[in-house]
């Protein structure tokens, strides 16, 4: 037996019930220490795959990644190899254009730089060393220069140095003068420094010092901060030019949706073209088409509106001329990956508590889902055609985080090279869950997913944990998620209950605009009736036992619900949690840093609609709060000010009602060192606990 058989063998033998290892529920501890996938990407012949690998060290409590290799079409099956050397932390894996060498981000020289290393291992090449960190890059369609993005100041003109010696300065004074917004975006504030784009020639000979600063006229961040990459960057075939997504600085940052297209040279010359300057909306996520003719594109069409349904694009370049390819698609496409022949786009999209991969015919705009089944993140096709293309793609459920698996297109069969959940935890058992629907708001169908407790038995009744997801705009579907994770709670021995309301994402655009200006009454009915359809559908379920819980929106709603929903005769709760929710909606409206958000969620600025900030607003109901509360939130969350939490939190005490603040100095809107996410985790089900016990009755 070789080792591939002998590997799928023992995962074979830890899924049959009869040999089954697990003895306990997952654990928060399991959750943020164990291996994370990610990345995958293909050779240029389809052949190889290399992918990245995050491990965390507990007593240090910090992750590093590698990056693995398998040849997917290897005689001896061997399973997949390490690539990049132990002590090398890694990201962003790109294959060159021949195929022989994989190009990667790393900090090994103190600064983020591109190096390359062979398909057999060895001692990588550093390829650049530049004054600034390579935050990002992307390849020339010949390799033989790489268009990046670094931090840098307009005013020093594509002197990195000059960059470089202002963001290391130390003044003597610490006071800042701002004379416009952003003052801060999501946890940094502003040094007036933008993300550029530079393009430097890569030959391997010596690492590249110098670079030319592209679109110098274009005064914008590319990519887009905080969380914008270089799938907003395109070059053209001929390596002439590129194309990026980039909303101006002078535009209004902070209340402006409207990126726009722009066509740059390569060469630094001449000034950037907006190609897409109709659209007073988003685009973003050009992709070229091979003979340089079209360009595809993501579009939506309100300004303001960040959760408008990106609908896919083509333009005639050398006309102008743009077109609508799925107008009837009623889903939002989460990227572009074009066939080899160019006839088919390649995208994920949310769609029903799923997140599947989707294939749309470009001249008929038949949208057809090719691969389910969970949740499918980066995904990456290579070969010479459609047939005999390979896929690579990863894939997250309810009952694993991602997983690296090949195939599944044209049907190719599809097989797993990284391990699941429950094998890399073969003693931990994980909670069944499944879909359920029910009549909400409008008499509307509206969906929802129940987790069973690791430990179920027929005829005994859980204790619930009720979690509603934040966005609002997003969907409690079924993936994985390392900071919201149905699992965890399930491994305590809670029954977990998840509604998708209205507002949600993947049920057609109507159904994710109706919360708009309705935050407080239409998902509220939601989750009134679908707390009251899964009692009614699932027996296990203690409706006397259950507490709610929630971040971000889902934390404005835990607010909205202690003030709105909180008598014994509604049957619920006995406890709630509150992580970075909004607690008064008009100082949301002037203090959070992207103004679009609540200007469009409310119907306008707090001074314009005053009355739509205080039709749904939690401050003005606390005298009804009655229910224990736990609140956490994070000093560098500027979403979310740090203020409504404590403000919550002075709410609940001044009352004299039950009440806990878990306050993190150094997370933003989200808790991410390993550290602090376990204490999260371990507060959060000791006040679980404290209140609905862990066990059946």
């Amino acid at each position: 037996m070789n080792m591939r058989h002998a590997v799928l063998s023992a995962a074979l033998l830890l899924s049959l019930p009869s040999l089954a290892l697990a003895e306990r529920g997952f654990q928060a501890s399991d959750l943020v220490s164990m291996d994370r996938y990610s990345s995958p990407v293909l050779s240029p012949d389809g052949r190889k795959v290399v992918f990245a690998k995050r491990v965390v060290d507990m007593d240090a409590g910090k992750a590093s990644s590698s990056l693995w290799i398998e040849d997917l079409f290897a005689r001896d099956a061997l399973p997949p190899q390490r690539l990049t050397p132990e002590g090398w932390n890694v990201n962003s894996p790109a294959f060159s254009a021949d195929g022989k060498s994989v190009y990667f981000l790393s900090g090994k020289s103190g600064r983020s730089q591109l190096y390359a290393i062979g398909l057999d291992g060895g001692e990588p090449v550093q390829l650049t060393d530049f004054a600034l960190d390579v935050d990002a890059y992307s390849l020339s369609p010949d390799g033989k220069r790489i268009a990046f993005a670094a931090s840098a100041f307009a005013d020093c003109k594509g002197e990195m140095a000059c960059s470089r010696t202002r963001l290391d300065a130390s003044p003597k004074a610490s006071g800042v003068v701002f004379d416009r917004m952003f003052i801060r975006h999501w946890d940094t504030w502003s040094n007036g420094s933008l993300n550029r784009i530079f393009v430097a020639s890569i030959d391997g000979t010596a690492p590249a010092t110098t670079a030319t600063l592209v679109g110098a006229d274009l005064i914008a961040d590319v990519p887009s901060k905080p969380f914008g990459d270089l799938s907003d960057l395109a070059w053209a075939p001929d390596g002439k030019s590129l194309v990026v997504s980039a909303r101006l600085s002078d535009a209004g940052e902070p209340q402006s949706t409207n990126f726009d297209l722009y066509r740059i040279a390569a060469d630094g010359s001449g000034k950037a073209r907006n190609l897409t300057a109709a659209n007073p909306g988003w685009d973003a996520g050009p992709v070229f088409s091979a003979d340089g003719k079209t360009l595809y594109y993501r579009a939506m069409k309100r300004p303001g509106f960040e959760a408008d349904r990106f609908a896919l694009m083509a333009m005639d370049l050398s006309s102008g001329k743009t077109r609508e390819i799925a107008p009837d698609w009623d889903r939002s496409a989460d990227s572009i990956v074009l066939s080899a022949d160019g006839k088919t786009i390649y995208t994920t999209a949310q769609d029903m508590g799923q997140h599947p991969l989707f294939a749309v015919d470009v001249a008929t705009g038949e949208a057809t889902r090719v691969i389910g089944d969970g949740s499918i993140g980066s995904f990456s096709i290579a070969g010479p055609g459609n047939a005999a293309s390979t896929s690579v793609f990863t894939r997250a459920s309810m009952k694993s985080g991602n997983q690296v698996v090949t195939g599944g297109i044209g049907g190719a069969p599809e097989r797993a090279i990284t391990p699941s959940a429950s094998e890399m935890l073969p003693d931990v058992a994980f909670g069944q869950y499944e879909q359920f629907s029910f009549s909400g708001w409008n008499d509307e169908t509206v969906h929802g997913y129940v987790v069973k407790p690791w430990n179920y038995e027929e005829g005994k009744r859980y204790p619930v944990a009720f979690l509603i997801h934040g966005g609002p705009q997003g969907s409690f579907g079924d993936g994985w998620s390392y900071r919201w994770n149905p699992q965890t709670y399930a491994g305590q021995g809670y029954a977990v209950v998840m509604i998708d309301f209205h507002g949600s994402t993947g049920y057609g655009q109507a159904f994710t605009d109706a919360i708009s200006q309705h935050w407080g009454d239409r998902p509220l009915e939601d989750l009134r009736k679908g707390w009251a359809a899964a009692q009614e559908q699932y027996a296990f379920l203690d409706g006397a036992n259950a507490c709610a819980l929630g971040a971000s929106y889902g934390g404005y709603m835990v607010n909205w619900i202690a003030g709105n929903w909180h008598t014994p005769a509604s049957g619920a709760w006995k406890c709630l949690v509150n992580h970075d929710g909004v607690f008064d909606q008009r100082m949301m409206g002037y203090s959070t840093e992207e103004l679009w958000f609540t200007e469009w969620e409310n119907g306008g600025t707090p001074y314009e609609n005053p009355e739509g900030y205080e039709r749904f607003n939690p401050v003005n109901h606390v005298a009804q709060w009655r229910v224990p509360m736990l609140i956490v939130h994070g000093q560098n969350d500027y979403r979310i000010p740090v203020e409504q939490g404590i403000a919550a939190f002075t709410a609940l005490q001044r009352q004299g009602i039950e009440s806990k603040f878990l306050y993190f100095p150094d997370e933003n809107h989200w808790v991410l060192k390993p550290a602090n996410s376990l204490l999260w985790h371990e507060t959060v089900n000791a006040w679980l606990g404290d209140h609905i016990g862990a066990g059946a009755r």
